[in-house]
């Protein structure tokens, strides 16, 4: 039976936020907001701009977390190393943010990781442990890894400092574009509409919180509509890094039903049109940036005379899922 979720009140969140603010950028990217020049797919009406995460040294907003939660250690802890499961995005920021701060690092992956971004995460110095066939095995052997060392478990998305970083992208947001109605946000965890969405809700409320999932995979999706986290069914998707379960604590169950006014549920179809549409115009994109962008693209017309942000939340799509990408190029 899941346990219930623990509770972080948004508000709680806020001050966390503005303390992230004023450290992380010396590694972190302030990422440009690129206004979308005329499309078929957009009504001329619609000012939309993509948020460009993939602007990360890391190809991704997971660098902000990352780096928050390491700059939050004391120096003993640091000094301890911290420990990561990933199949991806998250383990690179973490060994980057490692790197950065001189922090020793292991990563946790699971037999299906593409090679290049083991490769990747070994460059910035992190000791990569292949354990078991699926994420869910590496994660639970990264935890007993931290747990018997004495060392911190860095989480994707279920801890207040990750998702505090990645709601630096909010502060962002609303210092560049303060008449903001609309974000497009991608979800898997959690742990970045929690973030963005907490500082909008205060800072810009006009603005429209859009969770977007791949219908292939929306555990949290359908966790929320249930009213509790369990192991919603779920299909292969496109959308790598959105894709698997929600821990049976996460904070960012409440937080989600808090700071989210409504979700959008995506086709691979749809998904796959939506890169191809970012790859031909030469923005790097992965599944969950394809997501956020379908589920735009799905409603377009409604924001007509509005300003919308869709998420470009990363670029670092695996092997096969960008051979995919050269296939065919839209119209």
């Amino acid at each position: 039976m899941a346990s219930p979720a623990r509770t972080l009140p948004a508000a709680e969140l806020l001050p966390l936020i503005e303390e992230a603010a004023g450290r992380i950028y010396s590694l972190v990217e302030e990422t440009p907001l690129a206004a979308l020049p005329g499309d078929a797919r957009v009504p001329d009406a619609v000012r939309v701009y993509a948020k460009l995460e993939t602007r990360q040294r890391t190809g991704s907003f997971k660098l902000r977390g990352a780096t928050n939660k390491l700059m939050s250690l004391g120096p003993r802890i640091a000094a301890a190393g911290v420990v990561a499961s990933s199949t991806g995005n998250h383990g690179l920021g973490v060994a980057a943010a490692a790197q950065f701060l001189g922090v020793p690092a292991e990563v946790f992956v699971c037999a299906g990781v593409a090679r290049a971004k083991l490769d990747r995460m070994r460059a910035y110095g992190a000791r990569i442990r292949v354990v078991g066939d699926d994420p869910l095995s590496a994660e639970l052997a990264a935890r007993d890894a931290a747990a018997q060392s004495g060392r911190s478990y860095v989480s994707p998305y279920n801890d207040a400092h990750v998702i505090a970083g990645q709601g630096t992208i909010g502060l962002e947001l609303v210092r560049q574009l303060p008449q903001l109605d609309a974000v497009f946000i991608a979800t898997g965890g959690g742990g970045l509409i929690s973030g963005v969405g907490a500082y909008l809700r205060q800072h810009a409320p006009q603005a429209e919180i859009i969770g977007c999932w791949p219908a292939n995979s929306a555990v949290l999706y359908h966790s929320l509509l249930a009213g509790r986290i369990y192991d919603a069914p779920e299909s292969a998707t496109l959308s790598e890094s959105t894709a698997g379960g929600v821990e049976a604590d996460s904070i960012t169950f409440d937080l989600c039903r808090e700071v989210m006014h409504r979700a959008s549920l995506v086709s691979e179809q749809d998904i796959l049109g939506a890169m191809r549409w970012g790859h031909a115009r030469g923005w790097p994109m992965e599944g969950a940036s394809g997501t956020a962008w379908a589920a735009f693209f799905n409603e377009a017309p409604r924001w007509a005379g509005r300003s919308v942000v869709v998420l470009n939340c990363g670029g670092n799509p695996s092997p096969a899922i960008a051979a995919l990408l050269e296939t065919r190029t839209p119209a």
